[in-house]
Parts: C-alpha cells; structure tokens; sequence
C-alpha cells in the first residue's frame, strides 16, 4: 500500500466527523463537542526549540522533524542505509556523525535478536525503557525530563515502582555508555536509538527516523508521569494529551504491546505476552484486545481494556486490527514514536537524521 493510500485512509474517519459537525450547525452541544474533540484526534503539536524558530532558521533535519510533527500524511518510516561505512577508528570515521552509531547498532542487533529471528527479552525491555525515558515529561512540568536519559543516569529514577524490570537492560546501557561515550556518544540517545533498533529488529517492525544529539540530563524526570496498568480511560488520555499525543497516537503507540510480556501486573502469570505473538511486530495484539473471547495464554492489561473499548480509541484499535492493518499501524506507530523520542528535548533543530544505521526491517521469520 503507497504511503498516500495509508494516510488517506487512516484520515478519512475523522474527515467524515468534521463534515457532519458543518453539516448539522444545530445540533446537541455534547455532541458537537464531540466531533470537534474527534477531528483533534491527531497529534499536531510542535516540540522544543522548533516552537519558536521561524521556517528560515530551520536546518534540513529541523524541517525534517517538523514536517514529521504537523503533517499527518508525512512518513516517518525510512529505507536509506550506508553505502560505505568507514573503520571505526579511522579518520573518516570520527568526521561522520552517524558512523559510530552504525557499529553500535549493530552490536545491539545481536543483543535483540534471537537465534530463530524473533524478538529477545532485551529487546522488549530496550523498547519499554525508551518509552519510560521519554515519557516523563508533561508540557507542564518544566523544562526537564523527557528523552534525557535520566532512567539511567539518575540512579533514584529506576527505583520507582512504574519502571520495575527494566534493571537489567539499564545494566545493559551503562555498559554500553562506558564502552561507546568517549566517542561522544549519550545516553539519551543510546536509548532511543536502542529502542528504534530494537523495533525493526522485531520481524514486521517499522524502520523509525532515528536522531541523534540529545543533551544529557544526570536529573531524575518528575515523578507520577508514567502510565499505570490500573488507570482509567480518561485519566490516560490526559495524562498523554500533557505529552502532546493526542487519543489516536496513544492507540498507536499501545501496539508496541504486541511483543511484550507482564511480570508484575499479575504476578501469578509472569511471562504473560500480550498476544500470541510476542516475537513478531505484528497487528495480533488489536485482534485479541478487542476479542470477546481472546486466547487464555495471553494477559490483558486492564488499561489496554478500557482504552480499546473508547470512542476516541476504538476507530483506530478496528482499524489496526483489520486485514490491512500493519501497514497503517506502521505508518501511524512510526509517527508517534518519533514524537515520544523528542519530548523534552529543546535542542531538535541541531539534531542529526543518523536512520541510515538501522538493521533492515524484516519479514516473519
């Protein structure tokens, strides 16, 4: 499916809202604030420093970036690679940003992948500290927190109850900290490129533009921003609106559930996937949340329930879920994570596009 054909469509149920908010003017205020509330669906909101930067003084990765953040039909997927890439430690090497990150990514490669091509534990952990990274941030919390690298390098952030799990693979980063920093190399970065690594990595995973040149944080982001398992529809929705992701990014970004698995939600089924696939990045997780009866091998999270079963969440749940859905979701999950990756980060327009470093996406094993 063209990339203009996924937009259209993932468009299109919001484009009918609108019209029926200009065609009946007379109709019950609840309901037009609802539709109005359907046609804001979208996350459109601008980041960091690209707020206050006017066009011209934008750098190509700034517009870039922009066009990515405001522009609904605008992929954030790419397909560029290296040509050639230099000896670690040649000249050569150190005059080319992204040329260390190629080696880093794939010595996290081996890490996520697993013998029979499916995802690794690692690699489901790399991906939830990249979301608990970046997520502590709110638009209303000041000017720290976010995609800082602070769950690693402010030791009191990975005690919190929200980010239990994830100690070994924040073990993981600081190896890789000390082993790659004196090439300048961050562990805000380290992270979020981690994560996008470890998504393609996954079989049917999107190659997500990855950026690079974050400013580390040694500050723990506020507390009480991270999502809990228990929390009701409405209460998530503007915990993530805070974040600038509106209802449709959040369905979006709840499909990286498709490869996880639950150890402390229910501690009596640890090991629990959220769907029968939890190797492959695939649609299945949609299916089987919406399911009336789904497999008794997975485990639903209660948050994942009610927020499926939303009216601001539904459209895109059944559309992710459909026979199509990958491609869609593809589009729709690369968009949002790379707007999840930049919370906090008021350096975005001195950002380099390193994507060419990423493993190529991969078919089911």
């Amino acid at each position: 499916m063209k990339v203009s054909s996924i937009a259209a469509a993932w468009a299109s149920s919001t484009a009918i809202l609108s019209a029926a908010v200009q065609a009946h003017p007379g109709m019950n205020a609840t309901v037009l604030e609802a539709l109005k509330e359907a046609d804001s669906n979208k996350s459109g909101e601008l980041l960091g420093d690209l707020k206050w930067l006017y066009p011209g003084q934008l750098s190509a990765v700034g517009r870039l970036i922009r066009s990515i953040l405001v522009d609904d039909g605008f992929d954030a997927q790419s397909n560029e690679f290296y040509g050639h890439v230099p000896p670690l430690h040649s000249a050569a090497c150190a005059l080319d940003t992204c040329c260390v990150w190629w080696y880093i990514a794939e010595e996290m490669t081996q890490l996520f992948r697993a013998s029979d091509g499916q995802c690794t534990d690692a690699a489901r952990a790399a991906v939830r500290l990249g979301f608990h990274d970046a997520a502590g941030w709110s638009k209303f919390t000041g000017d720290f927190g976010g995609a800082d690298g602070s769950i690693v390098l402010a030791p009191e952030e990975i005690l919190r109850p929200a980010n239990r799990g994830l100690e070994e693979i924040v073990q993981q980063y600081k190896f890789w900290y000390d082993r790659w920093s004196h090439f300048c190399v961050g562990m805000a970065d380290l992270i979020q490129m981690g994560a996008n690594v470890a998504t393609v990595v996954c079989p049917l995973g999107p190659r997500i533009r990855s950026f690079v040149g974050r400013r580390d944080s040694f500050v723990a982001a506020p507390d009480g921003l991270l999502p809990s398992p228990f929390d009701p529809a409405e209460k998530l929705i503007a915990l993530f609106r805070a974040k600038t992701i509106q209802p449709r990014g959040l369905a979006a970004l709840l499909g990286a559930h498709s490869t996880s698995r639950q150890f402390f939600v229910n501690p009596a089924r640890a090991g629990a996937p959220q769907d029968s696939t939890p190797g492959i990045w695939d649609v299945l997780y949609y299916r089987q949340t919406l399911a009336a009866r789904p497999p008794p091998e997975i485990f639903r999270f209660p948050s994942d329930i009610v927020l499926s079963e939303h009216p601001r969440l539904f459209p895109a749940f059944k559309t992710f879920a459909g026979p199509n859905g990958q491609a869609p979701w593809d589009f729709a999950y690369a968009r949002e994570y790379v707007r999840l990756s930049l919370l906090g980060v008021f350096n975005i327009n001195n950002l380099t596009d390193c994507t060419l470093v990423l493993p190529a996406k991969t078919s089911k094993p």
